[in-house]
Formats: structure tokens, sequence, C-alpha cells
């Protein structure tokens, strides 16, 4: 479910949009406010090459709308509260902060070309530069399936 409860399915946008799907731990933290902001400055950029943006977190629909709100947003913001979507994709393991070992969601990132195919995979990004470091990625695998 999206921040305006409506189902999303990814199987939508085959044939039309490449996907920029990247999952990360939680709304309005520092770390996850910086790439959705990122995300959001070039999200013209991402419509111009055809792809969308979608965000995931465990967060509610309610908190991912706040979040939305807050900062002006312009990104779809998938609520996993079950977790079901995190594990399929292999996002949800154990991380260590402190010297505390606990389960979370690990910021990751795939990009999915139009013909729902996965082209790219990264896990464990940094939040900061992440999204242009996709829009470059976009820009090539575009460049690559046009020659």
């Amino acid at each position: 479910l999206n921040q305006r409860n409506e189902t999303i399915n990814l199987a939508d946008y085959k044939g039309n949009k490449s996907i920029v799907l990247y999952f990360y731990p939680k709304d309005d933290t520092p770390g996850c406010t910086i790439e959705a902001n990122q995300f959001t400055e070039l999200v013209g950029e991402f419509a111009g090459l055809d792809t969308v943006i979608i965000g995931v977190s465990k967060d509610s629909c309610q908190s991912h709308q706040a979040f939305i709100d807050k900062y002006e947003l312009r990104l779809e913001l998938l609520a996993d509260t079950s977790g079901e979507v995190c594990d399929a994709y292999g996002v949800w393991q154990e991380k260590e902060k402190n010297g505390v070992k606990k389960m979370g969601i690990v910021r990751s990132t795939f990009l999915i070309n139009r013909q729902g195919v996965l082209l790219d995979v990264v896990y464990g990004v940094s939040a900061d530069g992440h999204a242009k470091e996709m829009l470059e990625k976009v820009r090539l695998h575009q460049g690559a399936a046009d020659q």
C-alpha cells in the first residue's frame, strides 16, 4: 500500500516505466530524509527517462503521508508493515549498531527495467548521493539498451 492506502503492483509498470525501488529504514530520520529529498530533487530527471521512484519501509501509510507532507516529497512510498516485501527482497537483515545486534532494513536499491528485468541491486548504500548514483545507473542502462 502506498501513502494513500492504494495497492501498488510493480507489474503495472511493466512495458511502460523502469523502476528505482529503494528500501530505507525509517521515515523522518536523518539519513532517510536526505535520501528521500535527493530523490525528490531528481524526480524530473528520472521521469524524463521514463523511470519512477518508489520507496519502501515498514512504516505505516499514515507515517509515509506525514513524511511526504513535511518535506514535500514527490515519491510513492510503500508501507510494508508486515515485512513481507522486505523479506522477499532480502533487505530485512541483522544489523549492528553500538555493539547491539538487531533486525532492520538494510538501505538497498533495485533497478528494474520496463520489461520487468532486474538490472542492478545495491545493498548497504549511503543515503547521501545515492539518488544521483541511481540516476547515472538508469542513464547507463538506457544508453546500453538504445545501442
